[in-house]
């Protein structure tokens, strides 16, 4: 027998209407976007470094990651094309950074958690 489902058909009518109200005005679609980009280790582990310093060029960032600069430019540019980084040339240089903060708090949350998970263990 499974016991994690139900063994009865039934819902609270006023709770199953609150939250689909509640879901009406978002696009989940659109919202799932941001954690397929990130379910990749190594735009992770991008978008972390870009949190640690406030502006990297690709160099660095291949560097941090342990790539290629065509890998990293291709990582960074997905980010930039998903509207999660920006960049600046400076002569030959190409530096990257976080567009906004809400980025920098689903790294910083995703970090946390991994550490509290490793605690528990």
């Amino acid at each position: 027998m499974n016991t994690d489902t139900c063994e009865i058909y039934c819902y609270d009518e006023d709770k199953v209407n609150r939250v689909k109200d509640a879901l009406r005005p978002y696009s989940f679609q659109d919202m799932a976007q941001v954690f397929k980009v990130l379910a990749d280790h190594t735009r992770l582990k991008v978008a972390y470094a870009l949190c640690k310093e406030e502006e990297l060029c690709v160099c660095d960032v291949a560097h941090i990651i342990g790539s290629t600069i065509a890998t990293a430019s291709h990582h960074l540019r997905l980010l930039r094309n998903m509207g999660f980084a920006k960049y600046r040339k400076e002569g030959k240089l190409v530096f990257y950074s976080l567009k906004d903060d809400h980025l920098k708090q689903l790294v910083a949350l995703a970090i946390e958690h991994q550490r509290e998970v490793v605690v528990r263990e």
